[in-house]
């Protein structure tokens, strides 16, 4: 009825349209993207303990790097996958909160964990910033998971 009396008074009633095709895809690459991100990032935290933990095992100077270099393989890899994220967002259009939610947690695992490790080679507080700062990449990739499954029902 309302359609009726809409488009009499020569108004349309606009009506939301299933997204279809490529955007249908990247949406659905944006949310396994997103779920691999995670995963990644649980394992990240399993290779920093680890690292940590074989560091005084074997003394800091007998292990160095190569304690650390899993975590730090998986963290640039991390830095791609929200790379990925990004791009596949700005494709699905899922909404200006996903791609700028998508942007910040490419910044902060692609160039803050980096700078953070990077300092904290002479002070040990940026190390700490460096957990921190994993632990809040890993909260916005949630948040974009769950809303992204959220929008969709």
């Amino acid at each position: 009825m309302r359609s009726k009396q809409a488009a009499a008074a020569g108004t349309a009633q606009v009506t939301a349209a299933p997204i279809t095709g490529l955007r249908r895809g990247a949406l659905l690459g944006y949310r396994w993207a997103l779920l691999a991100f995670l995963l990644a990032g649980a394992a990240q935290i399993f290779l920093a303990g680890l690292g940590a933990f074989r560091l005084q095992d074997q003394g800091l100077a007998a292990a160095g790097d190569s304690a650390f270099a899993p975590h730090r393989a998986l963290g640039f890899s991390m830095g791609a996958i929200a790379l990925l994220i990004l791009v596949l967002a700005v494709i699905a259009r899922p909404g200006a909160r996903a791609i700028a939610g998508s942007a910040v947690l490419l910044l902060l695992t692609g160039l803050m964990q980096s700078l953070l490790a990077g300092f904290a080679e002479d002070h040990v507080v940026f190390g700490a910033l460096h957990a921190l700062d994993g632990l809040l990449i890993l909260s916005i990739a949630a948040y974009l998971y769950f809303w992204s499954r959220r929008r969709e029902s």
